[in-house]
């Protein structure tokens, strides 16, 4: 699928509700390229896995600031573009870009915005508001544990070391139904491509 294609204007639930909560379409569709990417590879096709984070990464180059996560992840998933197409001195290099970038995450944690989340009960609402800055200084530290995990994939990137942490697998999980920054930054951490250790199943 082209870049044009996953980033076009489309009549579907999720863009709407992403921009009635603010969310630009490039937002939404760098998302779904990394989504896209990590379903590609599992199923065998390294080469179309390869072309979506090339795409991921010509689109954070045009649409997002260097400091945002998603910046640093775009850069690593196209060094996993170059080790599966065997460039493994520009994999490396890229790995270790994004790992000095990952360095501005705690300053962008510690800023992001983070939307309420009750939406079950009158009692969870005021719970929430009762205690919101507590609320989100929880989601903080939450957020800097996924940061640690994405940043030791990050170093296993840059030197190709494989890494067990099942980071998609836990962004399938872990996505949040809101579009705000939290979601920004979970798929930044969660949606990274890292070495995978050899498949032993056979």
């Amino acid at each position: 699928m082209s870049i044009l294609r996953a980033l076009a204007p489309t009549p579907d639930a999720e863009l709407a509700a992403a921009r009635a909560a603010g969310w630009r379409g490039c937002d939404l569709g760098w998302e779904r390229l990394q989504e896209r990417a990590d379903s590609a590879l599992r199923t065998g096709d390294g080469p179309g896995a390869a072309g979506l984070w090339r795409h991921g990464w010509w689109l954070a180059m045009l649409r997002f600031t260097a400091d945002d996560p998603r910046y640093a992840t775009s850069l690593a998933n196209a060094g996993m573009a170059a080790r599966l197409v065997g460039n493994e001195p520009l994999a490396r290099l890229r790995y270790a870009r994004a790992l000095r970038l990952w360095g501005a995450v705690p300053d962008w944690v510690e800023r992001m915005n983070i939307a309420r989340r009750a939406r079950s009960s009158s009692v969870h609402l005021r719970l929430e508001a009762a205690y919101w800055e507590d609320y989100k200084a929880c989601i903080r530290r939450r957020a800097m544990g996924f940061a640690r995990d994405a940043a030791a994939c990050l170093d296993a990137g840059v030197h190709g070391t494989p890494v067990t942490l099942g980071l998609h697998e836990r962004w399938r999980g872990e996505r949040p139904a809101a579009f705000d920054d939290l979601r920004k930054f979970l798929g930044a951490a969660l949606l990274l491509a890292a070495p995978q250790p050899p498949d032993t199943t056979d």
